[in-house]
């Protein structure tokens, strides 16, 4: 299972590693101390010099998102128009669909992965398509099998000499 990360934890390390900096400790030494990497130190030494501590607090951790909130509420209603308002042949919704339709529509490119946990968080889930046709006529499929199936079928010949060839 994957480890989650404690973001207030995360939080703390950085406001510590700002106090450390704004007492005259090196880049160096303060990646020492918290376990970090020099680089780390000195986004965090940029973002004091910009936005004070405050901007040590939020933590934008991982890449930004590629859809803001506005093209994701849209994104949601496409698919809600179903399929073939979206130009598709069938009602059927696939994960090839949907990346055809965000890169048609907003430019954007994703892994079918990614577009699983889009979906998600849009609140979709994976659904199976029904086995069985929403036009069925369950009276005429028994009529069918009572009356038109026994016709068909091949009935026993009688019986004739083996051939000789």
């Amino acid at each position: 299972m994957k480890h989650k990360r404690d973001f207030k934890e995360l939080e703390k390390r950085r406001l510590k590693g700002a106090r450390l900096l704004l007492r005259g400790v090196t880049k160096a030494e303060v990646a020492r101390q918290l376990g970090v990497t020099r680089q780390t130190v000195a986004t965090w030494e940029q973002r004091l010099a910009e936005g004070g501590r405050e901007a040590l607090k939020r933590g934008d951790l991982g890449r930004p998102r590629q859809l803001d909130a506005e093209q994701e509420r849209e994104l949601g209603k496409i698919i809600l128009a179903g399929a073939l308002a979206a130009g598709f042949p069938t009602e059927l919704w696939t994960l090839p669909r949907i990346g055809k339709v965000i890169a048609k529509r907003f430019g954007v490119e994703y892994s079918t992965g990614h577009l699983w946990r889009l979906l998600r968080r849009l609140g979709f889930s994976c659904q199976k398509p029904e086995k069985r046709a929403l036009q069925r006529n369950e009276a005429e499929i028994a009529r069918w099998k009572r009356h038109t199936w026994p016709a068909l079928k091949k009935k026993p010949g009688g019986r004739t000499a083996p051939s000789s060839s």
